[in-house]
């Protein structure tokens, strides 16, 4: 057992007593603490959940594969259905949002969590570095613990946790919510949000070399992010990318010279 798996357990350990919640979408982090969950029920049975958010910011099948890989660790798992659109400032997509949005699914998933003493949640320690994280601030007011950050692990720790706990996530691509793909002001709503889905889907299967890709949506025009050492590739495929994304609504296809950049929006 490697020293971050053993900090990590250790941690956990003696909040077994009054049982532990995960908020888990899924991604390498949440994941890597589903595994080390599983290692500690290993050890002893103890009351335990892993809780998906199902809402229309994430990906469609996103809640199915967070359901069938807390079943592979035998980690008991329950959806939760929510709709932070229903929050203005979230529709809105004003500068806060996701504060607001944090907020408001956060406590969706401490309502679920009723019964048991601890909600964590995935944050490492990178993102606590980052420079704008305005939904941290709503875990901390809501009491979500974050394990990882307080152990100081980086995401590049955190997969290796992951792949030493054995889950099958640990080296999975980043997947921030759908409204991170809009720049501030423009309104979300459903219909928005699944064209943009379908818009990195068409990406994807365009381009499958490429690990890192984000459609950014300025409306009428789609622009495209893929690293520096992609561009070739995708300026070689541009007709079948403008043959994927103008059926979608979008009159204009640009490729972003500057490559893809978590986060591009709030720069």
């Amino acid at each position: 057992m490697t020293e971050a798996e053993a900090r990590l357990l250790a941690w956990l350990r003696p909040h077994a007593v009054g049982g532990v919640a995960l908020a888990f979408s899924g991604g390498a982090d949440s994941a890597a603490l589903l595994g080390a969950l599983a290692a500690l029920r290993r050890e002893g049975p103890f009351r335990c959940l892993a809780l998906t958010l199902q809402t229309p910011l994430q990906r469609r099948g996103e809640a199915d594969e967070a359901r069938a890989l807390a079943g592979r660790l035998g980690v008991p798992w329950r959806g939760v259905p929510a709709d932070p659109l229903a929050a203005p400032e979230v529709a809105a997509n004003a500068p806060g949002r996701c504060y607001a949005c944090k907020r408001f699914m956060m406590a969706r998933l401490r309502a679920a969590a009723e019964g048991l003493a601890l909600l964590i949640d995935g944050t490492n320690a990178d993102d606590r570095r980052a420079a704008n994280r305005p939904g941290l601030r709503a875990l901390d007011e809501l009491g979500v613990r974050s394990p990882l950050a307080e152990l100081g692990l980086g995401k590049a720790a955190v997969r290796a946790v992951a792949r030493a706990f054995g889950v099958p996530a640990a080296d999975r691509p980043a997947t921030p919510c759908l409204a991170t793909r809009f720049p501030y002001g423009a309104r979300l709503d459903e219909a928005a949000l699944r064209r943009v889905e379908a818009g990195e889907d068409a990406l994807r299967a365009c381009l499958p070399e490429v690990r890192d890709l984000r459609l950014r949506d300025h409306g009428a025009l789609a622009r495209i992010e893929v690293p520096a050492e992609a561009l070739p590739l995708a300026l070689d495929r541009r007709e079948a990318l403008l043959s994927a994304l103008r059926p979608l609504g979008y009159r204009h296809v640009a490729l972003d010279l500057a490559g893809f950049r978590s986060g591009s929006f709030d720069a």
